[in-house]
């Protein structure tokens, strides 16, 4: 069956019998999850929640004639933290859809528990294959980036330009597993060697060690599976042991606008990175990200961005399906373009993976950086169908989702 005949099965699966305008509690609530005090808190944090305000702001602040109301939680990048307060969100506080969901671990567990529910999760800040795989959930949402995304990108660039032999200094949880092992494939099956790996534990201070067994591996590159100030510490310590000027390549497989500024052009130059978005790509991104730098002081990454437009998309389902029924909304989610200053001719497939072109940057010197937030030279564009995997490759059992 192919993708498109696929959709249409689910969305049909998915539809509610009435389509009358109703809205549960006479109010429409979304829910920001996400780090806000820890290692990640740049990388999203209260950054995300002013972009979910924006969105629902430029979205006119009501819907079907009610109010839209949002609610934000610090879930400190544990599962079980996350997983409570999803669930007083839920049933206490009635709740309609939880977002952002940084840290891979917190995703997975929050959407397992509202595929329980029957509620809806549009991921933003989390980057596992898995949540579009094997744990998918007819209705799970993942947009912004995946780790396959960041593996063609970033890797891809490096292997064709002839790092072919990798070592990974590796977040020990779900993230950085699959990022590690979506990253060593793709070297692999364009034929590098991945001459092997070390974990290290999330929000670590000491990368020495780490860092040491990267340098005496002799590979080409060290890809750094991992994000947040992990990377940037990652990369201070790689500086201090003087890998750059030893002959390896730095890999930062998930970095952002948010850690290079915090990190410095001194220390960033010269890294590969993908992201989804950039201020500095158009006059529509240049005036969104003047909005937002207002709202938070900072200019927005894909995270951010992401956030916006998920929040945005929702709504839009909301309106499209007369309800805020969780089948409805989720069949609209996968029926409509996704078409905003975050993703164009974007298509959700069956398993709920939002696909849009991502971008290869390259982190400028300082000397050729204009000002402040100035950090990015667009090196290539990665086309939607070549960043994410297709239904039938990601694992996703999208025949269960019958059941539900």
């Amino acid at each position: 069956m192919s993708t498109t005949a696929l959709s249409a099965v689910i969305a049909a699966t998915l539809a509610a019998p009435a389509m009358a305008q109703e809205v549960s509690g006479d109010v429409v609530k979304i829910g920001i999850l996400n780090d806000q005090s820890g290692v990640y808190a740049d990388f999203g944090g209260r950054s995300s929640v002013a972009a979910a305000r924006m969105a629902i702001a430029d979205f006119g602040g009501t819907v079907l004639g009610k109010p839209i109301e949002l609610v934000d939680a610090d879930h400190q990048n544990k599962a079980d933290i996350a997983s409570n307060i999803a669930r007083e969100w839920y049933d206490v506080q009635n709740v309609d859809a939880i977002m952002e969901l940084t840290t891979s671990s917190v995703a997975l567990a929050v959407q397992g528990l509202s595929r329980e529910k029957g509620k809806i999760t549009i991921t933003t800040g989390a980057a596992t294959t898995e949540l579009t795989g094997k744990q998918c959930s007819p209705y799970g949402f993942h947009w912004a980036y995946d780790t396959h995304a960041l593996a063609v990108g970033t890797g891809g660039a490096l292997v064709k330009a002839g790092g072919d032999t990798w070592f990974f200094l590796t977040a020990d949880y779900a993230f950085g597993y699959s990022l590690e092992e979506q990253t060593g494939n793709f070297v692999k099956a364009n034929g590098g060697q991945v001459l092997g790996s070390v974990r290290h534990p999330l929000s670590t201070t000491d990368f020495s060690s780490f860092v040491l067994q990267a340098q005496s591996s002799g590979a080409k590159v060290v890809g750094m599976a991992n994000a947040g100030l992990d990377t940037q510490n990652t990369i201070k310590a790689a500086a201090e042991f003087g890998l750059v000027q030893s002959g390896q390549q730095l890999a930062a497989l998930l970095f952002t606008l948010a850690e290079v500024h915090g990190l410095g052009l001194d220390a960033a130059q010269g890294i590969n990175l993908t992201e989804g978005w950039y201020w500095d790509q158009s006059d529509e991104n240049r005036a969104f990200a003047e909005r937002f730098q207002k709202e938070a002081n900072v200019k927005p990454n894909m995270i951010h961005v992401g956030t916006y437009s998920a929040v945005l998309q929702y709504l839009k389902a909301v309106q499209a399906a007369g309800t805020d029924e969780t089948k409805a909304v989720a069949a609209k989610l996968h029926e409509l373009p996704v078409e905003d200053v975050f993703a164009k001719k974007g298509t959700v497939q069956a398993n709920g993976r939002m696909v849009y072109d991502m971008y290869l940057f390259q982190v400028k010197a300082p000397g050729d950086s204009k000002g402040e937030w100035d950090y990015y030279n667009q090196v290539a564009t990665v086309p939607g169908a070549e960043a994410y995997l297709p239904v039938d490759q990601s694992g996703c059992d999208t025949a269960s989702f019958a059941a539900n």
